[in-house]
């Protein structure tokens, strides 16, 4: 059995990691993990829960960002998230996109 690499295979290897560790980098520059983990509820639900949540719900990713942008309370219980407005769009796209591709 003769196991073959291509350069766009290697690419194409490379996009799919680079993005989550680029994910979790993100979480833990914007201090997201202070307060939520990837798999167990903590002081936040666990981004696992989120993600189970929403899957497949039209328009999620934009309440998502916007969530994530202003703030909110009482979805997942008393203890408010804090506004991100400091945060950029782009880093918020890119943490909602990877929170709902780890359920």
């Amino acid at each position: 059995m003769t196991i073959r690499f291509t350069v766009a295979g290697f690419i194409a290897v490379a996009a799919i990691a680079v993005p989550a560790q680029a994910s979790e980098e993100l979480a833990k520059k914007h201090n997201c993990l202070a307060c939520h983990t990837l798999d167990k509820k903590s002081v936040g639900p666990a981004y696992k829960e989120i993600a189970k949540k929403y899957k497949g719900q039209a328009g999620i990713e934009a309440k998502l960002a916007e969530k994530v942008k202003k703030g909110g309370q009482g979805v997942w219980g008393p203890v408010p998230m804090p506004p991100n407005a400091a945060m950029s769009d782009a880093d918020i796209k890119t943490l909602v996109d990877w929170l709902l591709k780890s359920g």
